[in-house]
């Protein structure tokens, strides 16, 4: 309910404002931009997302039927099953998408994002098989969503990237900061959920979260005192090694176990197409309705109307031209991916000025919430998403305010 509401709303508000534009600001050519935007957001959702997405769908997914007939996939299962039991309490002991979703979480804190969608779209539906109200999200599957959305990435090596690409002279000064986002995001998202879901708090649960807060910040630490040239070096290789070496190790210990590597593959790799062709109407609905309510203005006035009520109570305006790119993250990577590298090519900011490490760590923050509702419950067919909506952008809402008091706590 809450996913139609917002995708009507988008269409809504657009003509709305559109409206208001041709008839009382004389602006002819806004029909035409939003039509124009509707063509061309629906072509590239296919053409952009859809089908790049599928060779990495094929690939990953034959890699996770390697894994689960070598028994990777229920090892990692057992071992991770009380922590994992804990946050996913309708999961039955021991069930493998225990062991799919860390490999979800674990490619996305290492910032591997076409890896983790694979992962991902395949957990959702070993969540969907195992959900008695078949069409309508379970907790479970809200619970992994919003862990998701929220974006949970140790080393955001493509933020390092586009402002090394952009000429900065301290790329890596962000890597911190972005990383105290994204876990107080996904913090906020346990927190939020595991209310909603009346989930017991208990010693082991506590433990495990502390533990995985240690490790995080030993690894923070670590970073903060490596030279700028090794900052460099351990962003770039070892995100990327790690993924290389889950992958021969996978490879090697189904050999090992006698399984028929390849022909696993085969049969794995049969499911991406089919999946892809399942979500491409989600992806196209919600990408053509996001273009419309972003080419209307509406994202514009949102920026300005929350500028006016910061002005108004008398505090510092600074992050004000940074606000952008964390209100379109939710709505499209991309789009947000475009306000950052805008932010860094202004000759008024720059990537290294306040607002361009601040665009950076709104980057690294939060995920693109309304992209993966539609992704991930398409791919399964769930119209019903309850309170996944709400929960997601609530989480998003605490990591952006996090996000601007740290800038200022590093930055000013």
């Amino acid at each position: 309910m809450a996913l139609n509401i917002v995708w009507v709303a988008f269409f809504v508000i657009a003509f709305i404002i559109a409206l208001i534009k041709c008839i009382f600001l004389g602006d002819t050519t806004i029909f035409k931009t939003l039509v124009d935007g509707i063509f061309d957001s629906a072509k590239s959702s296919v053409t952009d997302v859809a089908f790049p997405l599928a060779g990495t769908m094929v690939f990953f997914l034959g890699l996770m039927s390697i894994a689960e007939k070598a028994g990777a996939i229920n090892w990692l299962a057992r071992r991770l099953n009380p922590f994992m039991k804990r946050l996913f309490p309708e999961v039955p002991d021991g069930h493998p998408v225990m062991g799919e979703m860390v490999m979800n979480f674990s490619a996305n804190m290492l910032g591997l994002d076409n890896a983790a969608t694979p992962f991902g779209l395949k957990s959702m539906k070993s969540l969907e098989e195992i959900n008695p109200d078949k069409g309508t999200a379970s907790n479970a599957q809200i619970m992994f969503l919003v862990l998701h959305t929220s974006g949970l990435t140790l080393i955001p090596l493509s933020i390092f990237t586009y402002r090394i690409a952009a000429g900065s002279t301290d790329a890596t000064s962000v890597f911190i900061p972005c990383v105290l986002g994204t876990v107080i995001t996904t913090l906020a998202s346990i927190i939020i959920v595991s209310i909603k879901q009346k989930i017991r708090w208990d010693f082991i649960l506590a433990a495990w979260m502390i533990g995985l807060i240690a490790i995080v910040s030993a690894l923070m630490v670590g970073v903060y005192y490596m030279s700028p040239e090794t900052k460099n070096v351990f962003s770039s290789v070892a995100g990327n090694l790690i993924l290389l070496i889950i992958i021969v190790a996978i490879i090697l210990g189904a050999v090992y176990k006698k399984v028929s590597v390849f022909d696993a593959f085969i049969e794995g790799a049969k499911e991406g197409f089919n999946v892809v062709l399942k979500i491409i109407p989600y992806l196209v609905g919600m990408l053509v309705a996001i273009r419309v309510f972003r080419d209307s203005g509406a994202l514009d006035y949102v920026t300005n109307g929350i500028a006016y009520l910061v002005k108004s109570a008398g505090l510092n305006t600074d992050f004000v031209p940074a606000l952008p790119t964390a209100i379109m993250r939710p709505f499209s990577g991309s789009g947000a991916r475009g306000m950052m590298l805008d932010i860094f090519t202004n000759k008024a900011y720059g990537p290294d000025s306040f607002v361009g490490k601040l665009a950076s760590i709104f980057q690294g923050t939060t995920d693109t919430t309304f992209y993966i509702l539609a992704l991930y419950f398409g791919s399964v067919g769930i119209k019903k998403v309850r309170y996944a909506v709400w929960a997601g952008l609530a989480a998003d809402i605490i990591g952006v305010t996090a996000a601007i008091f740290i800038g200022y706590l590093f930055f000013r």
